[in-house]
């Protein structure tokens, strides 16, 4: 059931940056709660499970292989192989899954935290469906962090939390055509985009 209370946040500042191998989804967020908390629920695989896309096998605060769990609105994982590439607690955390990489950054502010995600994945075509699903999950873990948790949001579940409305503005944002995964083949994909928050009906 949906958290009635519950209404997106603010768009928050987006951009795409096309790169070598792929593209990297630049998605920041300001966060009104202290940098040692929010690095232990990016990092601490009790915090990850009430609001992440994934559930590690392992706390991700030391380097090398981890396997990843994604997650769909029914509960069930799918395993995905990872690996702990950087740590540098409390400010900078990146790891990945499949061919996914995912880079936190965070940076202290007056009122608490700046957080930057940068999501590097191969089709960019997918760019507002990954922000979509971003967006909510830091809602979810903003509320966490807030001592009201009410996640993870995932799958079809997102449908419940303004995903389709969110893809749109992202997209408008990003100043591309919205996410259609539905008319997408399966093989591209991001890694990560079966757990974002992208309705598993839209795949």
């Amino acid at each position: 059931m949906p958290n009635n209370t519950y209404q997106p946040s603010p768009l928050a500042p987006v951009q795409r940056v096309e790169t070598q191998d792929g593209w990297t989804l630049v998605f920041t967020r300001d966060l009104r709660h202290p940098v040692e908390k929010v690095w232990r629920a990016l990092s601490e695989r009790g915090q990850l499970r009430e609001w992440a896309p994934y559930l590690p096998d392992r706390d991700l605060t030391s380097e090398g292989p981890a396997i990843l769990g994604l997650l769909d609105a029914d509960g069930t994982e799918q395993p995905m192989t990872g690996s702990v590439l950087r740590v540098e607690p409390p400010r900078l955390l990146e790891h990945a899954f499949g061919s996914d990489v995912l880079r936190w950054e965070l940076l202290p502010t007056a009122e608490g935290t700046r957080l930057v995600l940068r999501h590097s994945f191969a089709d960019g075509a997918w760019s507002s469906a990954l922000a979509a699903g971003w967006h909510i999950c830091l809602d979810v873990a903003d509320a966490l962090l807030a001592g009201a948790p009410f996640g993870p949001v995932v799958g079809t579940k997102a449908l419940d939390y303004g995903w389709n409305g969110l893809n749109e503005q992202y997209a408008a944002a990003l100043g591309v055509p919205p996410a259609r995964p539905w008319e997408s083949a399966p093989e591209s994909a991001p890694e990560s985009a079966q757990g974002s928050g992208e309705p598993e009906s839209a795949r």
